[in-house]
């Protein structure tokens, strides 16, 4: 490992890797073959926290919403001049990334808000292989 590497990872408390883990093993995944399943449930709301280059690129859920990654606390927060209306629904939301790893970041921090939601386990391109719905236009 390179000097540079080992002096950055020797002021780092905790990889990101490790943070992705600790945030898994207190937060609600869904496999994505469940997830599949609940396309078009009106009591459900995907939200797609991958950047909009990503989304215009490889697709997205139909009815997903796109939420970028860097807002969602503000988002939801009904106190927020920046809240959005779709966060204060009586839903259950299922919150995705491209692998699962800001997602279930960003749940476990929603979950420190007192925000329920949950996450797609292992992400869009799970969903993609296992023959989801996917819309290409934006």
């Amino acid at each position: 490992m390179p000097a540079v590497e080992e002096s950055l990872m020797k002021k780092l408390k905790m990889s990101s890797a490790d943070m992705v883990a600790k945030a898994r093993a207190r937060i609600e995944e869904v496999d994505t073959g469940a997830a599949i399943a609940l396309v078009g449930d009106p009591d459900v709301v995907f939200i797609d926290l991958r950047d909009v280059r990503e989304r215009q690129k490889l697709g997205f859920i139909p009815g997903s919403v796109h939420c970028p990654r860097g807002m969602i606390e503000f988002w939801v927060d009904p106190e927020s001049p920046y809240h959005k209306e779709v966060f204060s629904q009586d839903k259950r939301f299922i919150f995705h990334c491209a692998a699962g790893w800001r997602s279930a970041l960003t749940v476990a921090m929603l979950q420190d808000m007192g925000f329920e939601a949950a996450h797609l386990k292992d992400g869009f391109a799970d969903w993609v292989e296992q023959g989801g719905p996917v819309e290409q236009k934006d």
